[in-house]
């Protein structure tokens, strides 16, 4: 019996910067470690502004200098969310607080918690929003990113593998 996909999904406000760079890094990090096929990855925004539209391009660009694809569109995170992802990672407090707020509404199934938690190098606590700042701003997030993308892929796949192990035995003929 084969084990369902991980599905993980990123916020941010508009789902533009922070949020689809998350889903790039762990989209490359899971094709890097051959492990693409076991997880569904997608990205969304607690705001609605830029419904439809790629990642803003200093971001496009900062990922293209990484060999990082940024193939999402923004969309805006729905109350199905909740109920369709595993886990779902925020960027920062505000973003964490419109997540769990909408699951007061209906329990989530997804466990809601902070990228950053999974960081093992920097000690930031929030993914700080690049958008009106420079370019540098942008490497700091994906510095941010590919750091906490490796600890929550070392630890989903960790999860998927005690997973594996309760299974029951195959039936034999």
């Amino acid at each position: 019996m084969s084990q369902a996909p991980t599905r993980v999904l990123f916020v941010c406000l508009g789902n533009i910067c922070r949020s689809p760079a998350a889903e790039g890094v762990f989209l490359h990090q899971l094709a890097e470690a051959g492990q693409d096929a076991c997880f569904e990855v997608d990205s969304a925004g607690t705001g609605s502004w830029h419904v439809g539209q790629p990642a803003d391009r200093r971001m496009r660009a900062a990922a293209e200098r990484r060999g990082i694809h940024l193939p999402s569109r923004a969309r805006q995170l729905s109350l199905a969310d909740l109920q369709d992802f595993d886990h779902i990672l925020t960027m920062d407090a505000e973003n964490l607080a419109a997540v769990r707020a909408l699951g007061r509404r209906n329990p989530p199934r997804a466990a809601i918690k902070p990228l950053l938690q999974y960081c093992r190098r920097f000690p930031q606590e929030e993914v700080p929003d690049p958008y009106y700042g420079g370019e540098a701003g942008f490497d700091h997030v994906l510095d941010l990113l590919e750091d906490a993308c490796e600890g929550l892929l070392a630890d989903l796949l960790a999860e998927r593998r005690q997973g594996h192990e309760a299974e029951p035995p195959a039936p034999s003929s």
